[in-house]
């Protein structure tokens, strides 16, 4: 028998653990508008630029798939 408690109270939790992609989206919005901003004022610094960009992005996006990751072993442990 599932205690309705423990039920709710996970599904509570996996919802709050989420609250991380909303920064994550907003941080790969961030970073790419800088990018093209900054290339926008100097084109010849495109592929520095680019690789920065990336590797703000791959960061970036780490994090979002660590929220995500602890809101399903909240919700299905």
């Amino acid at each position: 028998m599932v205690n309705p408690i423990i039920s709710g109270s996970k599904l509570m939790g996996s919802g709050l653990a989420t609250i991380g992609l909303v920064g994550a989206g907003i941080g790969i919005g961030i970073i790419f508008g800088a990018f093209l901003i900054a290339y926008s004022r100097n084109p010849q610094l495109k592929d520095d630029l680019f690789k920065y960009a990336i590797l703000g992005f791959a960061l970036t996006e780490a994090i979002a798939l660590f929220a995500l990751m602890m809101a399903f072993l909240i919700l299905y442990s």
